[in-house]
């Protein structure tokens, strides 16, 4: 495998499992040193061991303004800088529409879309200290499909999205790009622990190509993006869903 991340400094959150987790350990394959960020602490260091070299682990609650700058500041003591941030936390729901309360919508804007911009806020400012960085974030083709039971969740999820176009804007004169990966429905441990594990058969229906999306699927456009080959490439959402959503 080629180091295309060697010396490099990457932080993940949502590291403990998922599309998250396999974020953490191609980066690392490739020579990253990558801070595995996620709420639930033992993941987080497994994440940090599985990508090796001088990875490390940090347990921050990203919709926590104080843990969220505290993170920052310990991979800026730990590790000197900050070349790429992938933010692959986040909840996903299953509420019917009749059901969604308001405290279950600001649970879930709480991490996916406050808890992006805290952790674009202060990752952005390590990055320009470079005059380098890629951030990467993860929306979802749901914003396209309109899924049912997770409103809150696709409107967080579109959310992210334009957040990431105007936040290229903001950040093209300091050479830092930011884009969105939209997987479809993945096999993840999240979505295996919810009714979305259901839809399988229904999604793969409508897919181009066939199969049943696995982290690893995903990956490698976020690895692309993240890279310095996608210099010339900013304010892009990335749908990676075997082609159930053609726009």
């Amino acid at each position: 495998m080629s180091k295309r991340f060697e010396g490099r400094v990457a932080i993940v959150s949502g590291a403990a499992q998922g599309i998250g987790r396999a974020v953490a350990e191609r980066l690392g394959a490739e020579g990253a040193t990558v801070v595995a960020v996620d709420i639930l602490a033992k993941g987080a260091e497994a994440a940090a061991k599985a990508a090796g070299g001088k990875s490390f682990a940090v347990t921050c609650d990203i919709g926590d303004p104080e843990q969220v700058a505290a993170l920052h500041r310990q991979v800026a003591q730990k590790a000197g800088k900050l070349d790429i941030q992938v933010n692959a936390a986040a909840i996903v729901p299953f509420v019917k529409w009749d059901e969604l309360t308001f405290e279950e919508w600001r649970r879930i804007m709480r991490v996916n879309l406050d808890g992006l911009y805290l952790m674009c806020r202060s990752g952005s400012d390590l990055m320009r200290q470079n005059g380098y960085g890629r951030i990467v974030n993860i929306c979802s083709n749901s914003i396209f499909a309109g899924t049912p039971n997770m409103a809150h969740y696709v409107a967080s999820k579109g959310g992210v999205m334009t957040f990431t176009r105007a936040l290229a804007t903001e950040l093209g004169p300091y050479k830092i790009t930011a884009n969105c990966v939209a997987p479809g429905l993945t096999d993840t441990e999240s979505v295996q622990a919810s009714p979305h594990k259901e839809a399988f058969g229904f999604v793969e229906m409508l897919q181009a190509i066939k199969g049943v999306g696995k982290p690893n699927d995903i990956v490698p456009a976020i690895a692309f993006l993240a890279s310095e080959e996608a210099h010339w490439i900013t304010g892009q959402t990335l749908v990676s869903d075997a082609g159930m959503v053609r726009w």
